[in-house]
């Protein structure tokens, strides 16, 4: 009794450790594509409605996805409470709060940090030229999370499922 329930426990955490893992990287693309149109609704607000950015990042946050509002939401808190912080120094910290709990790589996170560099920098033509190019970074990052996706999302429940029956028959 007690050795089928132990062996059943040992299927069920490994399978579910498999099935996180395959979690992360379905969830990867459609981050991805949240983030860009968030960029998107930021570039719409900064170059056509002429949105001051601290307003434009808090009604981005607003509409955004609620996989990565919190992003904006973040930037948006740390420019308003924050006096003399720009709005490089509010990205970067974002991020350092954002990247952990999301699911995204580091190649990721390089061209959302390129969006940092340049943010709250320039005018608005060229601050709308640095996101249409970090979109289309991540419109890369997009294609290549996919393949990576549809490659390892079966493996990984596979993989556990398989892992956790081969230490029970091991065990036995």
């Amino acid at each position: 009794m007690f050795k089928v329930a132990g062996a059943l426990l040992v299927i069920v955490a490994a399978g579910a450790f498999g099935f996180l893992v395959a979690r992360n990287y379905a969830r990867r693309p459609r981050e991805l594509r949240a983030l860009q149109s968030a960029l998107s609704l930021l570039e719409t607000e900064i170059v056509y409605a002429a949105t001051p950015l601290a307003e434009a990042l808090d009604q981005v946050a607003r509409r955004a996805d609620p996989c990565v509002a919190g992003l904006f939401a973040r930037v948006h808190a740390t420019l308003a409470s924050r006096v003399g912080t720009t709005a490089q120094e509010a990205w970067a910290t974002a991020l350092d709060g954002y990247y952990p709990e999301s699911c995204l790589k580091t190649e990721d996170l390089a061209v959302l940090q390129s969006i940092g560099q340049m943010l709250g920098a320039s005018d608005r033509q060229d601050q709308a030229k640095h996101l249409r190019l970090a979109g289309e970074r991540l419109r890369a990052q997009i294609v290549k999370a996919e393949e990576e996706a549809h490659h390892n999302v079966r493996l990984w429940r596979y993989l556990g499922l398989f892992a956790g029956l081969a230490t029970v028959l091991i065990l036995v």
